[in-house]
C-alpha cells in the first residue's frame, strides 16, 4: 500500500475536531472506495491512542453489537483480551460506556459503513440520536460516522434527519484530483497519468490495483478482461447501493456512454418510454454518477438545452467499451478487443476527461488572475449546430473565455482557432448587450503548439476582433506540460 496522499483540508477539519474542548460529531460520506476509510485510520495512525475505529459488517444486529462491544473493550483494556461472548446488553448501554470514556479522556470513536448497521437495525438511528443528546455531547467525545451509502447517510442530516442539526462537520470525500496522480505515479508521464485517470478517475483503491509498471494495455486486461475481477463487478456495485433493481438504468448508462446526451435519444437508444425518463435521470443524479449539464451562458433552472452526462470516469467506460464485448470475451478474444480499445482511447480521452481537465484548470487560472479574464464559472455551450466544450464566465461582470482542446498527436493549426472564432460569434449573439462583453480564447493542445501556428493564430485573433461589437483582449495557448505543472503547484500552495 503505497503512501497516504492528498487530503490536506480533511485532515484539518479532524485536527481542527480534536483540539476542540467540547464533544464533536462529524459525517463523512462519499462513494465506494472513496478512500473514506484511509482518510479515518490514516488520522487515527498518526498519533496513538486518540481512538477506537471500528467498521461494521452485513450481519445480524446481535453479531454487530457484539463486534463493537469487544473493540470497545480491548481499546480500554489492551492488556486483557475481551471474552469471546463478550457483548453489552443493547447499543444504549455501549454508547453510554463511549460517553464514560470521554469524560476521563478526549476519545475519538469512528464508526464506519453505517448503513449496515442502519440495514440491521433501522432504529439505530434514533438510539443515536438519543445517545448523542443526552450523553455523547456532554462527553469529551469526537465522534465520526461514515457511510457509502450516500442517500443513507444524507437522510439522517437533512432537515427531517434524526441528526439535523447537531453535526460539527459534515464532509462529503471527493475523488481526489487529477494532480494527485503526480504523488502517486510519479514514474509516469502527464499523457499516462491522464490515460489512467481517464479510465479509473480519482479512485485510490482502483490506482492501489494497478502496475504502473505495466503498458496500460495489460493494466485494462489484468482488471476488466479477465474472469471474476473486481472491475466486472464494480458498476453494478456502485448501483447497489442506491437502485434496487438496476437493469433500466444500466441501459440508460450504457446509452449515455456511447454519446447520447438528450431525454430523446436516450429514449430511443434503450426503448424506454420518455415519459419514464426523468425519474431514471433524476435517480441516476442523485447518485452522483450522473450530471445534467446546461450552456454556461445560459441559466440553469430556465435552459431547455440540458445535456445528459456519465461524470463517473469508470463507469464512463466500462459503459462505452465492455458490455459491447461480452459475448467475444466469453470466446477469449482478449486481444481482438483490447485492440480495439486502444485504437478508440484517445477519442475517448478527448471528449471527457481531457476537456474535464482543461475546464478544470481554465477555472482555477480565471480564478487567481493567471487569465486574461477573471472567471467564475467554467463549462461549455452549444446553439444549434455550434458547440464549444469549454467556456469561461462571469456574468456580473460581462467576462467570458471561449476555448478549444486538441487531445492527440495530430497536427494542430491555425484553422482551429478561426473555427473557435466563428462558432464563439454564433454564441455571443444570443447574449444581451454583446457589446459590453470582454473576449478572450484559448487554446489547449496536449503536445503543445508550433511557434508558427501561435502567430497565425494571433493574426487571426486580431483582424476578426475588427469587426466585431465585444472588445477582444487575446488568445492564450496552452499545452498537458503546463497545466500539469499549474495543478500540482496551485495544489501545493492550498
Amino acid at each position: 500500500m503505497k503512501a497516504f496522499i492528498e487530503r490536506k483540508d480533511e485532515l484539518n477539519i479532524l485536527d481542527d475536531l480534536w483540539r476542540s474542548s467540547t464533544s464533536s460529531l462529524l459525517i463523512l460520506y462519499g462513494r465506494r472506495r472513496v478512500g473514506k476509510t484511509r482518510l479515518l485510520t490514516h488520522w487515527l495512525k498518526q498519533e496513538s491512542g486518540r481512538g477506537l475505529y471500528w467498521v461494521a459488517e452485513p450481519s445480524s444486529q446481535l453479531s454487530q453489537l457484539r463486534s463493537f462491544s469487544q473493540a470497545l473493550f480491548n481499546y480500554t483494556s489492551p492488556t486483557m483480551p475481551a471474552p469471546s461472548d463478550f457483548t453489552y446488553a443493547n447499543w444504549e448501554q455501549a454508547l453510554q460506556q463511549v460517553a464514560l470514556i470521554g469524560r476521563s479522556q478526549k476519545f475519538a470513536i469512528f464508526i464506519d459503513e453505517l448503513g449496515y448497521l442502519l440495514d440491521a437495525q433501522p432504529s439505530f438511528a434514533g438510539i443515536l440520536q438519543n445517545a448523542w443528546d443526552h450523553a455523547l455531547k456532554e462527553s469529551n467525545v469526537m465522534l465520526a460516522i461514515s457511510g457509502s451509502q450516500m442517500s443513507v447517510i444524507q437522510n439522517l442530516f437533512d432537515y427531517s434527519g434524526p441528526l439535523y442539526g447537531r453535526s460539527s462537520a459534515v464532509i462529503e470525500l471527493p475523488p481526489l484530483e487529477f494532480s494527485a496522480t503526480k504523488s502517486y505515479f510519479p514514474e509516469l508521464n502527464a499523457f499516462e497519468r491522464m490515460n489512467i485517470y481517464a479510465i479509473w478517475g480519482g479512485i485510490p483503491a482502483y490506482w492501489e490495483l494497478l502496475d504502473p509498471d505495466a503498458p496500460l494495455r495489460e493494466n485494462i486486461r489484468s482488471l476488466f478482461l479477465r474472469s471474476n475481477m473486481l472491475m466486472q463487478q464494480e458498476p453494478q456495485l456502485l448501483l447497489q447501493d442506491f437502485i434496487s433493481d438496476p437493469h433500466n438504468y444500466i441501459g440508460i448508462l450504457h446509452a449515455l456512454a456511447i454519446g447520447a446526451v438528450t431525454r430523446t435519444r436516450i429514449s430511443t437508444l434503450t426503448g424506454l418510454p420518455d415519459g419514464h425518463m426523468s425519474k431514471y435521470l433524476t435517480v441516476l443524479r442523485d447518485t452522483g454518477f450522473v450530471n445534467r449539464f446546461v450552456p454556461v451562458t445560459e441559466d440553469a433552472a430556465r435552459s431547455r438545452r440540458g445535456h445528459y452526462r456519465i461524470t463517473d470516469p469508470l463507469l464512463r467506460f466500462y459503459y462505452r467499451f465492455l458490455p459491447k464485448h461480452n459475448s467475444r470475451l466469453a470466446l477469449g478474444e482478449q486481444e481482438e478487443i483490447l485492440t480495439e480499445i486502444e485504437a478508440d482511447l484517445p477519442a475517448y480521452v478527448a471528449e471527457n476527461s481531457w476537456v474535464e481537465l482543461c475546464q478544470e484548470w481554465l477555472l482555477k487560472a480565471g480564478r487567481i488572475g493567471d487569465m486574461p479574464l477573471r472567471l467564475s464559472e467554467v463549462g461549455g455551450a452549444w446553439y444549434r449546430r455550434h458547440n464549444i466544450p469549454i467556456v469561461g464566465i462571469d456574468l456580473d461582470r460581462q467576462l467570458i473565455t471561449f476555448g478549444s482542446a486538441v487531445w492527440t498527436n495530430k497536427t494542430v493549426t491555425a484553422n482551429l482557432i478561426a473555427d473557435l472564432i466563428n462558432q464563439s460569434e454564433q454564441i455571443m449573439g444570443t447574449l444581451s448587450k454583446p457589446a459590453q462583453w470582454k473576449v478572450a480564447y484559448v487554446g489547449f493542445a496536449a503536445n503543445g503548439w508550433d511557434a508558427g501556428v501561435q502567430k497565425s493564430a494571433e493574426n487571426i485573433v486580431r483582424e476578426t476582433s475588427k469587426d466585431q461589437v465585444w472588445q477582444t483582449v487575446g488568445i492564450t495557448f496552452i499545452d498537458m506540460a503546463r497545466i500539469d505543472e499549474d495543478l500540482q503547484r496551485w495544489n501545493d500552495e492550498g
